[in-house]
């Protein structure tokens, strides 16, 4: 999907019915990805866009503390000089509060209905521990098993901690490992058996299985969404 651009509202020409039909064009398609129960990356996206208008709208050095690291120096310049003649400008103030004001509801009602869908397929998903678990918890293993599909995907996982704007934030890496049928031979403990057996740099790994009630996208729902809720289960 093509995604909206990160300076949308003063890139060319600012026209609140041009910035509506660019607004309404990607929110569209963001509709077409929900409706089939695709939530990442939109509902990261509809987030970030939401957040920008806010700091737009409240910080007059938005651009330059926003924007250093992305795009380069002149970019950086370019977009200062476009803000300048923006807050100098009495037309285009009311031009950018009006798509401001304009974007800023269409944008809540569109985090509305994608959370929506992420709280429905986060209640969908049991998260158990397979077999003991060590006493380190920051790496290991998930199994994940969407739905009625007949495979067990295997991930490895490793979690780490930093810190940003003073808080400290979780984040979980995964790596693709293998995928198993399911069935009584392969059950979550022969699983975990064979992957210390393969896997030697962990010979006591944290392992939990994570399983839903239905079936959803794996790399547009499923997956992102286990991921946050795997981080959440193990923090606690």
């Amino acid at each position: 999907m093509e995604k909206l651009s990160e300076t949308w509202m003063v890139d060319g020409t600012i026209d609140f019915e041009t910035k509506k039909y660019t607004l309404l064009a990607y929110l569209q398609k963001v509709k077409f990805y929900f409706d089939n129960t695709k939530v990442y990356p939109q509902l990261a996206d509809l987030f970030f866009h939401n957040n920008n208008l806010v700091s737009f709208k409240e910080n007059k050095n938005y651009l330059k503390e926003h924007f250093p690291k992305r795009f380069s120096g002149i970019q950086i310049e370019n977009l200062e000089l476009v803000y300048e003649e923006i807050i100098s400008d009495n037309n285009l103030m009311q031009e950018i509060e009006e798509i401001i004001h304009y974007a800023s509801n269409r944008f809540k009602n569109a985090i509305s209905v994608g959370s929506e869908i992420y709280d429905f397929v986060e209640s969908k998903i049991s998260i158990s521990p397979v077999g003991i678990l060590p006493l380190k918890t920051d790496e290991g293993y998930f199994l994940l098993a969407n739905g009625k599909q007949k495979g067990t995907k295997v991930y490895s996982y490793r979690m780490t901690l930093f810190e940003r704007h003073n808080e400290k934030y979780r984040s979980l890496s995964t790596t693709y490992i293998s995928e198993w049928e399911r069935g009584f031979v392969n059950s979550y403990e022969n699983i975990k058996l064979n992957l210390i057996k393969q896997q030697k740099h962990l010979p006591n790994p944290a392992v939990y299985s994570i399983e839903t009630e239905m079936t959803f996208p794996l790399e547009e729902t499923l997956l992102p969404i286990a991921k946050r809720t795997l981080v959440q289960f193990i923090s606690n």
